[in-house]
């Protein structure tokens, strides 16, 4: 809950700056400003790596990278309770490939309705930003799969620091043109790369350390929190107030993570170890 509500203010802050910054700006801000924050955090964070953890953080870190940066350009466009749970189809995916057990299959379909639910089906004429949120939706899934497996390579978050480095550094012909009047301008600066240290330092480090402790299913359904929490944040922070169909989506989500058995990553055997 906390990396759900971190996350979402993050965002919450993004959109109030998208009239001044362009969210490709805003998204590339995001990870270096997270990027600063956990190397500041992990010391020794360059120190023992071979090629094959190297190579998985860098997948890593582009994912999560191009997952902020299309996820942005959705939320330019779309309201951010619909957009996070159409993008959490990722999720739901990774969850249903994963789950061995009838319960489970129930509580992914129960969360999957939920999500469908409060996503709304009224897109209206913005096939633009449905593109962008399916796309961030994939990513998602990329996310999940790959930093459950950087999770248990590293302790703390050095994994997700490096990652995020070379997440900057893709982003960096995307975002930096433009984007000179932010180096000017110390609030609008400040701002941008808050965004990262709330959504993708505190709000991504907690996940590392959650993948750590239970299988990749369970996680993913768990996340289905967080289109919940964007609607909370964008009623409050936004003024997008949610109607009864969002209720009863919110109702169902909570549902489906009451209703999953209680694993650990041990007793699942879902998450690999290292090596």
């Amino acid at each position: 809950m906390v990396s759900a509500v971190s996350q979402y203010v993050g965002a919450a802050i993004a959109v109030g700056v998208f009239d001044e910054v362009a969210p490709r700006t805003v998204a590339w801000l995001r990870v270096l400003g997270a990027t600063i924050a956990l190397l500041a955090i992990s010391p020794g964070f360059h120190r023992g790596w071979n090629r094959r953890e190297l190579a998985g953080a860098a997948v890593f870190g582009i994912a999560t990278a191009l997952m902020n940066l299309f996820f942005y350009l959705a939320i330019d466009r779309l309201a951010l309770g619909s957009s996070v749970a159409i993008e959490f189809v990722g999720p739901i995916a990774v969850a249903a490939a994963t789950t061995r057990t009838r319960r489970n299959a129930v509580a992914v379909t129960v969360a999957g309705v939920g999500v469908l639910t409060l996503g709304g089906l009224e897109i209206g004429d913005n096939t633009t930003g449905l593109l962008f949120i399916v796309a961030a939706s994939a990513m998602w899934a990329l996310y999940i799969v790959v930093g459950s497996r950087v999770a248990n390579v590293r302790s703390g978050v050095g994994g997700l620091a490096v990652g995020l480095a070379i997440g900057t550094v893709v982003l960096t012909p995307v975002g930096a043109p433009g984007s000179g009047h932010v180096w000017t301008s110390a609030g609008l600066l400040a701002l941008c790369l808050l965004t990262g240290v709330f959504s993708n330092a505190i709000g991504y480090g907690i996940d590392q350390h959650v993948l750590r402790r239970i299988p990749v299913n369970r996680f993913s359904v768990l996340l289905a929190t967080l289109p919940v929490t964007a609607v909370a944040v964008g009623w409050i922070a936004l003024d997008q107030r949610p109607g009864p169909a969002e209720w009863a989506g919110i109702a169902l989500i909570l549902g489906a993570i009451a209703l999953q058995e209680r694993t650990s990553v041990t007793d699942a055997e879902v998450v690999p170890e290292p090596g």
